[in-house]
């Protein structure tokens, strides 16, 4: 069973209206492979983050396929175009089936 995930979202504090903005995220997760052996040599068991959804503005504007060789801790970096004040919506999908949810402000000027 997974626990919390701890996300750091960075994102600007504001942005004009049309900028293109990124969107930087750190997520505290193991992202075992099932490949790797612990000390006793038994396989340790594959427990990743296998999707990533972003929306903005309710909108889907990204969709990430995650995989196995992504390193422990992944920091993932995209852009979005800052049309409106509103909220920026992050759902990881674990291997287990649970759902991970985190929401951030973006305000936009002008």
């Amino acid at each position: 069973m997974a626990t919390d995930l701890a996300p750091r979202v960075r994102l600007p504090a504001s942005a004009r209206r049309g900028e293109v903005v990124e969107v930087r995220v750190l997520v505290q997760h193991p992202m075992e492979s099932g490949q790797r052996r612990d000390e006793a040599g038994r396989l340790v068991p594959r427990r990743i983050l296998n999707a990533l959804v972003v929306r903005y503005l309710g909108r889907e504007v990204m969709r990430m396929r995650l995989e196995p060789a992504i390193a422990a801790n992944p920091l993932l970096g995209f852009f979005l175009r800052a049309e409106e004040t509103g909220m920026v919506e992050l759902e990881w999908t674990d291997d287990d089936g649970t759902i991970h949810r985190s929401s951030h402000r973006l305000n936009v000027a002008g």
